[in-house]
């Protein structure tokens, strides 16, 4: 071969790389694209990770803005029982009929005319409040029989904390009202208060759904409310004592629940029976029914509720009888 062929064929074989290496360019093509799949997946994660961690640090930064608005102010929420009192005597609109704990007295001679001789019952209520309204569906009846026939006293606490499940203000609106209803047409509150607490119009408080002012009229107007004092019922004037009450009453020790989960704080309803915690279980857990608990409670039979002249055996002073199982 001569030296000019040869000198070709080196060149050829330089140009046209043999078998051995198309494998090896094509192997180490495979690696890069392996090694470039490797390089995005590392991307991927890490965009990940970062995303995720924008997204925990939205969510803790939503989540510290809905408590720090949701939360008390410190500036408002007392840091003892008189500071919470001097709160509600600091408002300017204030009820000229409740007593200095926030309760109004009903009978059957009006607002704070209590009947001598008769037992106190106090009832600390929200008309947002499940438990309430089932207690004024079962018990309420009874209660207005012996109001009308002056054997009992009722003391009602009206309350508005239950604001927070709702989106307008329904308990604060719905308390004023009836505060001012009590304080200028007493004889129809127990009227208005069940209408409130009736089962086709309380609100829902799990899916709350808005109510007007025009429904809460309607139900005072059925109640027998007159439309001058539904109108000036609806102004609101009672919701800021109302919310500074919401503050006070839950400090009262003696309005704490005494046993159950709930012990050691106040929960709506509670009762009181002349200034005596009773407990709105208490006939369930000696099995009874409301109404027949909480007459043997204040000692009245069955058949005399309703009957002038015939007053409960513990009078105006009188704790509560205790019950038994074996009292039914």
């Amino acid at each position: 071969m001569s030296k000019q062929h040869s000198d070709r064929a080196q060149r050829e074989q330089a140009v046209r790389p043999n078998a051995g290496s198309k494998r090896a360019q094509k192997e180490a093509q495979e690696r890069e694209h392996q090694a470039q799949m490797e390089r995005e997946g590392r991307q991927q994660t890490l965009i990940g990770v970062i995303a995720a961690l924008v997204i925990i640090a939205l969510i803790a930064v939503g989540g510290f803005f809905y408590w720090k608005s949701h939360r008390p102010d410190p500036q408002e929420s007392p840091s003892s029982m008189q500071q919470a009192y001097d709160a509600v005597q600091q408002v300017k609109i204030k009820p000229t009929g409740a007593n200095k704990q926030g309760g109004f007295l009903i009978s059957k001679d009006g607002l704070d005319k209590p009947v001598a001789g008769a037992p106190t019952v106090e009832v600390y209520m929200d008309f947002m409040c499940p438990g309430c309204a089932s207690l004024n569906r079962t018990l309420d009846p009874t209660l207005n029989k012996m109001l009308d026939a002056g054997q009992l006293n009722l003391d009602i606490y009206p309350m508005s904390f239950m604001d927070r499940l709702t989106t307008d203000e329904y308990s604060a609106r719905a308390g004023s009202a009836g505060i001012y209803i009590l304080e200028h047409d007493s004889k129809h509150f127990m009227a208005y208060m069940s209408n409130l607490f009736a089962k086709d119009f309380q609100p829902d408080e799990s899916k709350y759904k808005p109510v007007s002012d025009d429904q809460i009229k309607e139900q005072m107007l059925k109640a027998g409310v007159s439309e001058q004092v539904a109108n000036e019922a609806l102004k609101g004037q009672y919701k800021e004592w109302l919310t500074k009450m919401n503050k006070y009453t839950p400090m009262r020790e003696e309005l704490w629940n005494t046993t159950g989960q709930n012990k050691g704080s106040m929960t709506t309803p509670t009762m009181r029976i002349n200034n005596h915690f009773w407990a709105v279980t208490t006939p369930s857990s000696a099995n009874m029914d409301d109404v027949t608990g909480f007459l043997k409670a204040i000692g009245l039979p069955a058949d005399q509720v309703g009957q002038a002249g015939k007053m409960p055996s513990i009078g105006d002073s009188g704790a509560p009888i205790a019950l038994t199982a074996s009292s039914k």
